[in-house]
């Protein structure tokens, strides 16, 4: 069996540039108002002050066991916006949050502005519910971005005291640990690469090794409080945390969504960090569970509200879809690390339908409003779910889902592209420029592309020198025909592992064009998906689309799309911000003879031609309140 080891590297988020254009708009947008309105909720909930320890939270505030993490969290974006271009005032904001961390924290490290505030001497007594290790591991993040951003060490330092602590809690030879909602294990391998301390690394991997086995740690601590551990286990089962076996014994993506993407993701990183096999193949098994099994079209995981959780394999309702934002975010970490590990293109198409699809929907074109669940059929009036009327809100109470999708718009440059000994990779296509180290050489790589709206992509290729390498650019699984030319020559260079392999000695002046086929496609659910069967989506490039009642005269719920029905794109500058929609005729079932029934003996179908028009669903939501549909019967 070949080792395991990374295979890519990813560039600094300092060393990506984000031209206009698609991502463009949204990394702007991020920068100029999404880090501004979600610093301003952080400090309007209270969540600045209740790291306060010297004063009184004010009036209507109280602390919370996971409000620490949006602080980290939005540290992290900023750090990411702070390493892309300079802003004084965004600089200033980030020193104070540092210093409010600096202060809060215990003289052993610890910190966590909850337990100091409300009840200290609880610290480290239930793991399964109180998010203190989340928290740090959200502070761990922001003390590795933030250092390599500002080259200053004042929060990295604050951050591994805390692990410190950890390790001093959870160590060998201390208390055995398992975190109820993950995430401290993929920071501790962050850590690890920023300082080298090897004791980071393991107390992750001690962390990953702990879940499943027995006598459970959950149990150990629920007697140890004078609850009963039978008790609590039915309320919140094992399988809910990941910790209901081994990871390398787990076969299904079970349980809260996000938790389990943050462990799958911290199993990525241990298997490539310590060569281990059966962490990858864990990693695999699970992959092919909720890729194949439990995922939606939009790259969206989690069909359940209750519990924010995967069900069973093909149980993908739409209108009641939770598909948590944070989820989808966490989908993208997980894909980016098996891709690095692979080089295969398979985890790259995943990662760009979360992107393009689950991510990008959780934040409006506003930059000031989200979705928290991501549903992919809304009946308008009728529809409501348990944060309101299933449309956008300004923040959240739990309030994860900002600032994580903040973190990643601010750091999308290193998904992009990436680098091994003797290539340079291109994995998602923007305008943009990256520098790469390729084998010890300097590679810049330029694209100019208006993608997703257009399939046309050139890549200028410019080394520091001329040098022999190979350019590894992405032919996406959606796209069903490619063309490339080099130097405006036609070439039919091979396609491995879902990359167009193009080698040859480059010097300054070199380019690729690539032009990938974008024709409207209709894609069907697997027949053991019931909500979905004898219907269609719509998908052009990595976009999902779907109905959105202000475009439509009809319902949209009673809409048929006829197969043989012809659909056009067209790009509309001044719709969305400029969008490409998808035109083209349907039916729409008639009203007719239904007056004052409810139900009648089925009569002859009645019809109306109509004509639709479908937009990206990364859009939905941002103009007048109505229904929508991602999913249409077939005709």
């Amino acid at each position: 069996m070949p080792e395991v080891r990374w295979k890519l590297t990813a560039p600094a988020v300092a060393d990506v540039t984000i031209g206009e254009g698609f991502w463009g708009r949204r990394v702007r947008t991020n920068r100029r108002v999404t880090l501004d309105h979600i610093y301003r909720k952080l400090q309007s909930t209270g969540r600045f002050a209740a790291l306060r320890l010297d004063r009184p939270l004010p009036g209507g505030v109280r602390a919370h066991p996971f409000y620490d993490s949006d602080v980290a969290k939005w540290i992290e974006a900023a750090a990411y916006v702070l390493a892309a271009a300079p802003d004084a005032r965004l600089a200033r904001r980030v020193d104070r949050a540092v210093g409010l961390l600096a202060r809060a924290q215990r003289p052993d490290g610890y910190l966590n502005s909850y337990f100091s505030r409300v009840d200290p001497d609880a610290r480290w007594t239930n793991l399964r519910d109180m998010h203190e290790l989340y928290c740090a591991g959200h502070l761990i993040e922001a003390g590795v971005a933030h250092a390599a951003a500002t080259g200053r060490r004042a929060l990295l330092d604050v951050a591994a005291r805390c692990a410190d602590h950890v390790w001093d809690v959870f160590g060998p030879g201390r208390r055995r640990g398992c975190p109820g909602h993950e995430e401290i294990e993929l920071a501790l391998v962050r850590l690890y690469r920023a300082t080298g301390r090897r004791r980071y690394l393991d107390l992750s991997r001690r962390f990953v090794d702990a879940r499943g086995r027995r006598p459970h740690v959950f149990d150990i601590e629920a007697a140890a409080r004078g609850e009963d551990p039978e008790a609590t286990a039915r309320w919140r089962p094992y399988a809910y945390h990941q910790a209901h076996r081994p990871v390398r014994r787990q076969r299904d993506a079970v349980g809260h969504a996000v938790r389990a993407m943050y462990l799958y993701s911290a199993m990525a990183d241990l298997a490539a960090e310590t060569h281990d096999a059966g962490l990858l193949a864990a990693c695999r098994r699970l992959w092919a569970s909720v890729t194949q099994r439990r995922m939606y079209i939009t790259g969206g995981v989690g069909s359940a509200a209750g519990g924010e959780r995967f069900t069973a394999d093909y149980d993908l309702p739409n209108a009641t879809a939770y598909a948590e934002t944070c989820a989808a975010v966490g989908l993208v970490f997980w894909a980016r690390r098996l891709l690095a590990i692979t080089a295969d293109g398979r985890y790259a198409d995943v990662m760009e339908r979360a992107l393009y699809n689950g991510v990008l929907s959780g934040v409006g074109l506003d930059g000031r409003s989200f979705f928290y669940a991501n549903p992919l059929a809304h009946y308008g009036r009728f529809h409501h779910d348990h944060r309101g009327d299933g449309h956008r809100q300004a923040f959240f109470g739990c309030a994860c889902c900002p600032p994580n999708v903040a973190r990643l718009i601010a750091s999308v440059g290193a998904c992009m592209v990436g680098a091994s000994p003797r290539a340079a990779w291109v994995h998602l296509y923007a305008a943009g420029a990256a520098d790469l180290d390729v084998g010890g050489r300097r590679v810049t790589l330029r694209q100019r592309t208006d993608y997703p709206w257009d399939g046309r992509v050139r890549v200028e290729v410019a080394p520091d020198g001329p040098c022999e390498f190979d350019l590894m650019l992405r032919v996406p699984g959606w796209c069903e025909s490619h063309a490339v030319a080099v130097n405006g020559r036609r070439a039919a260079p091979p396609v491995v592992r879902g990359y167009a392999r193009i080698r040859r000695r480059w010097g300054p002046g070199d380019a690729v064009e690539l032009s990938l086929a974008m024709p409207v496609r209709r894609v069907a659910a697997r027949p053991d998906v019931p909500q979905d069967a004898g219907r269609v989506a719509l998908q052009r490039g990595p976009l999902v689309y779907c109905l959105e009642q202000v475009d439509h005269t009809a319902d949209v719920h009673t809409i048929l799309l006829p197969d043989a029905s012809e659909l056009t794109a067209r790009f509309r500058p001044r719709l969305l911000g400029g969008a490409a929609v998808i035109e083209g005729g349907a039916l729409a079932l008639s009203r007719a003879g239904w007056r004052g029934r409810l139900y009648r003996p089925s009569p002859r179908r009645r019809t109306r031609a109509v004509r639709i028009r479908a937009v990206p669903y990364c859009l939905w939501d941002n103009r007048e309140k109505g229904a929508m549909a991602v999913w249409l019967p077939r005709a």
